[in-house]
């Protein structure tokens, strides 16, 4: 299963989810790829410790820009590679405006050949609707649309809803919305009343597991760990398996 995680704002908790779904699998003995779209490079930093020597060669960026074959790299977690990103690669979204080629299956065309080595695949997706966000949910089977508290973080689910159905009409027609993951949540009015409005206005589509607000995600990943390995009995790592099992069936 190819899972994309997306979120048209930053600062929702989209990377952090990625990483910790994916390690949270690969803890589990699951074969999981995560593949880092998103050129701030939140999770290839957090996850392979030798990111700063990684040539843009070996990332995400050839991929995208090159069309070359994905370079996959091992991570310290057992059963869990990355294919990094790179801070360039917000440079070629204007390539893939201008390109007429299959501009929105470049990702899709390499991940296909790979992609039979994993039980799961996650896509950390850039935080805006671009190219490089459309060929994720090509490449994708579902999407996780990562939402926090807040009036214009569910405002944007608006436009990202929309994105989902019109790459599902012109370039992937089985593409399913997984479900809205509401992050960040704490006991202010202003959270409760964020996930009273998105449960009202998505019925049905908003995942039970709910992950908090919580400095614990915020130390593993200063530590460059995932929450599982820093401290798997935080109530981020506990939300994180609680969401594995209501996505999967392990």
């Amino acid at each position: 299963m190819i899972i994309a995680l997306a979120s048209q704002k930053g600062g929702t908790g989209k990377t952090s989810s990625s990483i910790s779904l994916a390690a949270g699998l690969a803890h589990k003995g699951k074969k999981v790829l995560l593949i880092d779209i998103d050129s701030q490079a939140n999770s290839s930093k957090v996850l392979l410790h030798n990111y700063p020597q990684i040539a843009k060669e070996q990332t995400i960026y050839a991929t995208i820009l090159n069309r070359s074959p994905l370079s996959v790299h091992k991570t310290d977690i057992k059963n869990l590679d990355v294919v990094p990103s790179h801070i360039l690669l917000s440079n070629t979204d204007v390539e893939l405006t201008t390109a007429i080629d299959h501009r929105e299956e470049r990702l899709k065309k390499e991940l296909d050949l790979i992609a039979h080595n994993y039980d799961y695949v996650f896509i950390d997706c850039p935080p805006t609707l671009s190219w490089l966000t459309i060929n994720a949910f090509t490449a994708a089977d579902k999407v996780i649309v990562v939402v926090s508290p807040g009036y214009f973080e569910l405002d944007s689910i608006v436009q990202i809803s929309k994105t989902i159905t019109e790459v599902k009409e012109y370039f992937n027609p089985a593409l399913q919305l997984a479900g809205f993951l509401f992050t960040m949540s704490d006991s202010t009015v202003n959270s409760k009343t964020s996930l009273q409005i998105l449960r009202q206005t998505y019925t049905g589509a908003v995942f039970n597991s709910i992950i908090p607000r919580n400095t614990d995600l915020r130390d593993a990943h200063f530590e460059r760990k995932d929450i599982h390995s820093y401290n798997p009995q935080a109530a981020p790592a506990q939300a994180y398996n609680k969401l594995i099992n209501e996505l999967f069936t392990i």
